[in-house]
C-alpha cells in the first residue's frame, strides 16, 4: 500500500476518533434529560476505534495515536521510516476534528471553552481532582496495557477478524477507568487537538500527555514482543525418547 494512502487513512480515523469521542464528551456529556455520562463517552471512544479499524485498518493497520504507532515499532510491527509520517497525519487529523468540533459546539449560546472542550489535565484540572503522580501512573500503565492488547488481538496466531472489536472494547475499559483521573488520553493526538483551542493550562500540562503514553506504548509493544516470542528448542534440551 502506498505510504500517502496509509497516511491518508490514519489522518481520517483520527479525525473520527477525536470528533466522535471528545464530540460525545463536549455536546452529550451533560445533555439535558438524556445526557449520556461516562459510560456513554467511554463507549463513542471505542466505537470510533472499532468503526476505522474495520474501515481502513487494512490500510494503514488503524494506529489513530502516536503512542500506538511508537509502541508498535517497540514491538516490531512498525517500520521506522513510517513513524513521523504517521504521527503527523495523526495530529494533521486530530487537530482538524478539534476544530470542527469547536465550529459546532460554539453553535449553542453559552458555551465556553474554559469548561475545557474536552480536554485533559492532572490536579485542579483533573475530572476527580487528582495528581500528576496520579494521572502520570494511569497513562502510562493504561497505555502499556492498551499496546498489549493491539499486539495480542492483531497478532497473526490470534483469532482472525476480531482485533478491531477487542481494541475497541479494551479503549472503552480504559476510558471507564481513566476518565475520572484525566479525562482519558492514551493518545497524544486526542489531547493535543482540544488543547491547542483551549490553551493556557491545557498546553501547560500536554507533556504529561505525549510522555506517559508513549512511554507507555512502549513498554507494552516491548513487553508482548518478549512474551509472544518463541525461541527454538535445541536438540540438546529435547528429552530422549524412552526405551
Amino acid at each position: 500500500m502506498p505510504l500517502y494512502k496509509k497516511l491518508g487513512a490514519e489522518f481520517f480515523g483520527t479525525f473520527w476518533l477525536v470528533l466522535g469521542g471528545c464530540g460525545s464528551a463536549v455536546l452529550a456529556a451533560k445533555f439535558p434529560e438524556i445526557g449520556i455520562g461516562l459510560v456513554g463517552v467511554a463507549l463513542a471512544f471505542g466505537l470510533t476505534v472499532v468503526t476505522m479499524a474495520y474501515a481502513v485498518g487494512h490500510i494503514s493497520g488503524g494506529h489513530f495515536n502516536p503512542a500506538v504507532t511508537i509502541g508498535l515499532f517497540a514491538g516490531g510491527r512498525t517500520p521506522a521510516a513510517e513513524l513521523l509520517p504517521y504521527i503527523l497525519a495523526q495530529l494533521a487529523g486530530a487537530i482538524l476534528a478539534a476544530l470542527v468540533l469547536y465550529l459546532i459546539a460554539s453553535g449553542k449560546t453559552g458555551f465556553d471553552l474554559a469548561g475545557g472542550f474536552a480536554s485533559n489535565g492532572y490536579g485542579e484540572h483533573s475530572p476527580g481532582g487528582y495528581t500528576l503522580v496520579a494521572g502520570f501512573v494511569t497513562e502510562l500503565i493504561l497505555t502499556a496495557g492498551f499496546l498489549f492488547v493491539i499486539m495480542g488481538a492483531t497478532d497473526t496466531r490470534a483469532p482472525s477478524g476480531f482485533a478491531p472489536l477487542a481494541i475497541g472494547l479494551a479503549l472503552t475499559l480504559i476510558h471507564l477507568i481513566s476518565i475520572p483521573v484525566t479525562n482519558t488520553s492514551v493518545n497524544p493526538a486526542r489531547s493535543t487537538g482540544p488543547a491547542l483551542l483551549v490553551g493556557g493550562w491545557a498546553l501547560a500540562q500536554l507533556w504529561l500527555f505525549w510522555l506517559a503514553p508513549i512511554l507507555g506504548g512502549i513498554l507494552g509493544g516491548m513487553g508482548y514482543r518478549w512474551l509472544a516470542t518463541t525461541q527454538p528448542v535445541a536438540v540438546a534440551d529435547v528429552p530422549a525418547a524412552a526405551d
